[in-house]
């Protein structure tokens, strides 16, 4: 696992820094410590640092074709590499080292801009070709690795794997973008393509740019998408067995590495399937046991480390367990430092914890993501599923007319369960499906928002609402099924700009590689084909998976609830942390922006301090914007800049 960097020059007579170059490619040194390498030429320069995991001698980048006409910095791997050095040798392109980064360069000489429809991995490149002049952009399929760009006054690009290396380019603007704010305080993440700044951009999940010398400003196209077509299937019971083969193939091809490897277990259903058929393989190759480690909590409620242990002791891993207490809480201003922009998945601190404890034993891990997103785990699409069924029961404008009105004027039964709250329940029939998937969701509610911001805030979004995001990409989904809708949704947003963003940035800051078999395209592809009703049978979610894991896993560990990865916050901020999150929310940093409202704020912090209200997500998304200010100091908001 590597990171790339580049600065390609609008007018390509033009010189490029190569010290402001090397500056920004060592901004990512965390995420490559072994090596690092610099192409420097009139008008264009890429950088790299290299994290060796495959063909440790070779490999090193940039590397070039024969004629080195042709160059390529990337991030990543590419499991299916072997093959097409059999294919590509076939068609005479010659090799000079056994690693994946070589293919990257003769497939594009073979097949062009759809070199990338031939790779099955996760990768974020660039290849810049004299002879086209072209610099070529690419992200793979389901957006495991990150890329970040921008275009600055002169025309030139700039491009690099974190947000941090293009901050150092002098000519780039850092203004915070309002729909940005916006977009966070509704997710709890800035969805791609923005980013928290004006006119710096994330490449969405399986898109390329092709950037040609003397040409139009290009935009982004898109390769691939999650297609959810409908497939074929005898019975259930032989659709397990297909999804067990199929995650077993992706499992194995991720164990090629040089270093040493291993797997998060956290005690869920995702990470002990690949944990267990991990096991079986190396067992079946003689190739010891798996080194595995996880996260406990103090809180029994969020403990799952007997789950872990039991996994472990059936599979004889090498197991460790870290506990993790209220006094990490000091590493706030570093998750602030690794993710660049405002990030509120609290659950970014045990991640970065089990990151640092595996890195002390392995280089490379197996991790379980992507199995709620793929196979409908997540509570909320149960409830997502049952308002549904209500909705169905009369048209959207009887709805609205009927169920709108006693929404507003039915007072709010606060700390009662979902299905409990008439409000809650009223307001959901009013809407639309997205617009009650987007509730669902909403760290802050649009009325919470709404509150929230102060006037020259609200006049800086000009009516823009966050839901936005979601109606872009549910106009553009391949499926209208109601669970496979908000399976896309969550693929397109929460997968992608939280789940992966997530591990991505806390384990590179620990020069660790995380590999997602359950990400694997391919069996994405096929998992989207399956029927709804074997993904989530009335309130079972991942039934068909469950199922098919019985002779795989303790039954304990398939028949408990579903935890989550999370961290106590709500006691957390009501004790120990009370006084911190208050001279947070109310001090200086967040009042000189202008974006909020101070009485809003406060009473936050009362509402949850009386128990009435559990608002511990809302507190931490904004002690985690007021992180990301204190790491950008000096930074004008573009609501302040209009006040």
């Amino acid at each position: 696992m590597c990171a790339i960097t580049g600065i390609f020059a609008g007018d390509g007579s033009a010189p490029v820094s190569a010290d402001l170059l090397r500056r920004m490619n060592d901004a990512q040194a965390h995420r490559g410590p072994d090596q690092h390498g610099i192409h420097h030429e009139t008008g264009l320069g890429l950088g790299h640092r290299r994290l060796s995991i495959i063909d440790l001698s070779g490999g090193r980048q940039p590397l070039y074709n024969e004629d080195e006409s042709v160059v390529v910095v990337y991030n990543g791997e590419i499991y299916n590499y072997q093959p097409l050095i059999d294919e590509l040798t076939a068609r005479g392109h010659h090799f000079r080292t056994r690693c994946d980064t070589e293919v990257i360069v003769h497939a594009w000489e073979e097949w062009g801009e759809r070199c990338v429809e031939r790779f099955r991995g996760m990768f974020a490149f660039a290849i810049w070709d004299r002879g086209r002049q072209t610099l070529f952009l690419a992200r793979d399929r389901l957006g495991i690795k990150p890329l970040y760009y921008a275009w600055l006054g002169d025309g030139s690009l700039i491009f690099a794997s974190e947000l941090k290396a293009l901050e150092l380019h002098p000519a780039l603007a850092r203004v915070i973008a309002p729909e940005a704010v916006e977009d966070y305080f509704a997710y709890g993440y800035v969805p791609e393509p923005r980013t928290i700044y004006s006119g710096v951009f994330k490449l969405p999940a399986g898109h390329r740019l092709a950037v040609r010398r003397g040409a139009a400003r290009p935009v982004p196209q898109q390769y691939w998408d999650v297609p959810f077509v409908p497939g074929s299937f005898p019975d259930a019971a032989a659709a397990g067995e297909e999804l067990i083969e199929r995650l077993r193939e992706a499992v194995r091809l991720r164990l090629v590495a040089e270093v040493p490897l291993g797997a998060f277990l956290s005690g869920g259903v995702d990470s002990s399937a690949v944990v267990a058929l991990m096991a079986q393989i190396m067992a079946a190759d003689g190739t010891g046991a798996v080194n595995t480690c996880s996260i406990s909590f103090g809180d029994p409620a969020f403990n799952e480390s007997s789950y872990a242990a039991a996994v472990a002791q059936r599979y004889a891993t090498a197991h460790r367990t870290e506990q993790l207490e209220v006094d990490r809480f000091d590493l706030l201003d570093t998750l602030a430092g690794l993710y660049d922009e405002p990030y509120a998945d609290s659950s970014a601190l045990p991640t970065y914890l089990v990151c640092e404890l595996a890195r002390r034993q392995v280089t490379v891990v197996l991790s379980g993501d992507g199995g709620d997103e793929n196979l409908a785990g997540y509570r909320r699409y149960q409830w997502h599923l049952d308002e549904q069924r209500l909705r169905g029961m009369m048209p959207l404008g009887v709805r609205r007319a009927v169920f709108g009105p006693m929404g507003r004027a039915y007072p709010p039964l606060l700390g009662a369960p979902r299905f409990l709250r008439a409000k809650a329940t009223f307001q959901a029939l009013a809407r639309d499906a997205v617009a009650g998937y987007f509730d669902i969701i909403s760290v802050l509610d649009d009325d919470l928002r709404a509150r929230l911001y102060s006037p020259a805030m609200r006049r800086q979004l000009q009516g823009y609402n966050a839901i936005e995001v979601l109606r872009r990409h549910a106009a553009a989904s391949p499926t209208e099924h109601p669970l496979s809708l908000v399976q896309y949704l969550d693929m397109k947003t929460y997968l992608v700009d939280d789940i992966l963003t997530k591990v991505d940035r806390a384990s590179m800051a620990h020069a660790l590689e995380v590999r997602v078999p359950l990400l694997d395209h391919e069996l994405v592809e096929w998992m989207s084909s399956l029927p709804p009703g074997l993904k989530l049978s009335g309130r079972d979610g991942k039934h068909l998976f469950k199922s098919a894991l019985r002779a795989h896993l303790p039954h304990a560990v398939m028949d408990r609830p579903k935890m989550g990865f999370a961290v106590p916050l709500a006691s957390w901020f009501r004790g120990p942390l009370r006084t911190r999150v208050r001279e947070a929310l109310l001090g200086a940093r967040l009042a000189d922006t202008g974006l909020f409202e101070r009485g809003c704020l406060l009473d936050l912090l009362d509402t949850h301090d009386s128990g009435r209200r559990d608002l511990s997500a809302a507190l931490w998304s904004l002690l985690m914007f007021d992180a990301f200010l204190k790491r950008e100091q000096g930074l004008q908001p573009a609501a302040l800049e209009a006040a």
